[in-house]
C-alpha cells in the first residue's frame, strides 16, 4: 500500500485559491496537489477583469458590501460579504506585496476601473486585462520559493479518506497511475468550479465539480448548488472552452447589439453594465430570436485595443477578427459557480478536518449571482484566512475506515453530459429540460457507474428542479417570478437518500422539503 503521513495541510487546487492557503500556512509544512503544472488549468490564470476592493477615496467597504448585496438577489450571508469587503485593501496591497504588478494611477496608487453593477470604479486591473494571469505568477513565484510548501504538479485527487466518526483524515491522489494515499491534519479542496461540466464555458474543460461531489459523498454540506453564473459575452467563434471578452470592455463603453445594430439592452450609457445574469439573458434571448449578439467596441476602445485588452484583442485577432473595426459575435458560457461546499470564511465545512476555498466553496458572499471581480477577492482573501485555520490543525492516531470514491468517467459519455447540462440547465430552465437531463444523467450513471461528473451534474440539477422560482443565476422560464422569501438550499447525504433542506438565511435549523433519492 503507497500510503504516506504529511505533517501540515494537504492542499488540493494549485489556483489563486490554493496557493494563497498554502503561503498563509506557514510555518506549518503545506503540500500543494495540482493535476497540471501551476498556471495550467486554474481558472483563476484565465480571469481578466480584476481584483474588486475599495481602493479609491471616495469609496467605502460598506459601499463594496452593499453592491455585493444587490448582486447577491436576497442571499448573500450578510457576515461573510462583511469580511470579505473589509479585506479587500489588505488583500490587493498583500497580492501586490508578493509581485502583482497591479496598473497604478499618476500618483502611485492602485487604477481601478467600473464593471457591471458596481455603484463605482473599484476593480483593480493588471494590463488592461491580464489580471488572473499575472497575479498567479507572482504566487506561484513565491510558493516555489517558499522552505515550508511542498508542490506536486502531477496529482489528480480521486477520493477522500474518513475516520470512524467521519472526520476527513487524507485524500488519495492519482500520480500518474500511481496511487497514493495521504493522510493529514487537514485537507483543503481548492479545485475549482464546474463550467467544464458545459459543452459552452469560459473555464479550463478539467473543472468538473469533482471536489463538490468528493464533499457531498464524504457526507459535507452542500449550499445552493443550482446557481451557476453565465458570462453574457464569450467570444463565440466555435472553440472550446470559449474565449473570452472580459466586462471591463462594457466598463469603458463597448455597447451589445444586434446583426442589424440596434441595443440588445436599450440605449441608455449603462444599459449594458446590469448585473451579468441579467445581460446574459437578454443576449441569450437576441440570439434565440435570430437577431444575433455581438459587442462592439469599435467607437469606445477601437484603435486601442491591442493595448488596452491585449488578451481579448489577440483572442480576436486569432480567430480571424479584428475588433477595432468588427463587432464580436458573443454568447453566454458557464463562467462561475457560486454554488458549492458550504464554507465559513476561514474555508471549515461542516465535516471535521475537511476545508474548502475558492470557486468549490460557498461562503454565501456571491448570493444567487456574483458581483463582477469578487471572485480573485474571495480566493486570495478567504484563501490566507484558510491557511492560517488550517495549519492550526494537528495530526492524532485515527484509522482510516472508509474511503470516498468516484468511477472514471469515458471522453463520449463526458460530452454527452456536458452538451446536456447547456442545453437543459443553462441560462433559461424549466421542468421538461431539466428532467430530461436527470433522465440522461441516469442513462449514463447505469452504463458508467457514479463518476463523479455526474454526481457534480445531478446535484445542480436536482437543485434546480427543485427551486420553484427564478432568482439571479438561476432562471425558470415556468417559474419567472422571484419569491418573496429568499431561502438556501442545503444538500446532505445521508444514507440511503439525500436531504434537500431549505432554510432562511437566518434560520439555525432547517426543515426538510424534499427528499431526493441517492445515487
Amino acid at each position: 500500500m503507497n500510503r504516506i503521513q504529511h505533517d501540515g495541510p494537504l492542499i488540493i487546487g494549485g489556483g489563486l485559491a490554493g496557493l494563497s492557503t498554502a503561503l498563509s500556512a506557514a510555518p506549518a509544512r503545506a503540500l500543494v496537489v495540482s493535476p497540471a503544472p501551476l498556471l495550467e488549468a486554474a481558472s483563476s490564470a484565465w480571469a481578466q477583469g480584476g481584483v474588486a476592493a475599495a481602493l479609491s477615496s471616495d469609496d467605502a467597504p460598506s459601499l463594496h458590501l452593499k453592491d455585493t448585496e444587490a448582486a447577491g438577489a436576497g442571499l448573500v450571508d450578510h457576515h461573510a460579504a462583511e469580511v470579505l469587503t473589509e479585506d479587500g485593501r489588505a488583500t490587493v496591497e498583500w497580492l501586490a506585496s508578493l509581485g502583482a504588478p497591479f496598473d497604478r494611477d499618476g500618483q502611485g496608487g492602485f487604477a481601478v476601473s467600473r464593471e457591471a453593477a458596481h455603484s463605482m470604479a473599484r476593480v483593480a486591473r493588471v494590463g488592461g486585462d491580464g489580471a488572473g494571469r499575472a497575479i498567479l505568477s507572482a504566487l506561484a513565484t513565491s510558493v516555489r520559493a517558499a522552505d515550508h510548501v511542498e508542490v506536486w504538479e502531477d496529482g489528480r485527487l480521486t477520493g477522500l479518506i474518513q475516520a470512524a466518526d467521519g472526520r476527513v483524515i487524507g485524500a488519495v491522489i492519482d500520480r500518474e497511475g500511481t496511487r497514493v494515499e495521504v493522510l493529514a491534519p487537514a485537507v483543503v479542496l481548492a479545485t475549482g468550479g464546474a463550467g467544464g461540466l458545459y459543452g459552452e464555458t469560459t473555464t479550463p474543460r478539467a473543472l468538473l465539480g469533482e471536489g463538490m461531489a468528493l464533499a457531498w459523498m464524504a457526507g459535507a454540506e452542500i449550499l445552493d448548488p443550482e446557481f451557476v453564473q453565465f458570462h453574457p459575452t464569450a467570444i463565440d467563434v466555435g472553440l472550446d472552452p470559449m474565449p473570452l471578452a472580459t466586462e471591463a470592455l462594457r466598463g469603458d463603453g463597448a455597447r451589445l447589439i444586434d446583426r442589424d445594430g440596434a441595443f440588445i439592452l436599450g440605449p441608455e450609457p449603462d444599459a449594458d453594465l446590469k448585473p451579468r445574469d441579467i445581460v446574459a439573458r437578454a443576449v441569450h434571448r437576441a440570439r434565440a430570436e435570430g437577431r444575433g449578439a455581438f459587442l462592439d467596441a469599435r467607437t469606445a476602445i477601437g484603435a486601442h485595443f491591442p493595448e488596452a485588452f491585449p488578451a481579448v484583442f489577440a483572442s480576436c485577432m486569432k480567430a480571424g477578427l479584428d475588433p477595432r473595426t468588427q463587432p464580436i459575435p458573443v454568447a453566454p458560457a458557464a463562467h462561475y459557480h457560486m454554488g458549492g461546499i458550504a464554507a465559513r470564511t476561514d474555508g471549515r465545512t461542516t465535516l471535521q478536518g475537511l476545508y474548502a476555498v475558492g470557486e468549490c466553496a460557498a461562503t454565501g458572499v456571491h448570493g444567487a449571482n456574483r458581483l463582477a471581480s469578487n471572485s480573485l477577492l474571495e480566493a486570495a482573501a478567504f484563501g490566507r484566512r484558510t491557511g492560517e485555520a488550517a495549519a492550526r490543525e494537528k495530526a492524532k492516531n485515527r484509522k482510516v475506515a472508509r474511503i470516498v470514491e468516484g468511477a472514471i468517467l469515458s471522453d463520449g459519455a463526458l460530452q454527452r453530459l456536458r452538451d446536456g447540462m447547456s442545453a437543459d440547465c443553462g441560462v433559461i430552465r424549466d421542468a421538461d429540460g431539466l428532467k430530461r437531463l436527470l433522465t440522461l444523467i441516469g442513462d449514463i450513471e447505469a452504463a458508467q457507474e457514479a463518476a463523479l461528473p455526474l454526481t457534480a451534474c445531478r446535484l445542480i440539477a436536482e437543485a434546480a428542479l427543485k427551486r420553484h422560482e427564478s432568482r439571479g443565476g438561476h432562471y425558470r422560464s415556468d417559474y419567472p417570478e422571484t419569491a418573496k422569501k429568499a431561502v438556501h438550499t442545503r444538500l446532505v447525504r445521508t444514507d440511503p437518500a439525500v436531504a434537500v433542506m431549505m432554510a432562511t438565511t437566518a434560520a439555525t435549523t432547517a426543515v426538510i422539503a424534499a427528499v431526493i433519492a441517492s445515487t
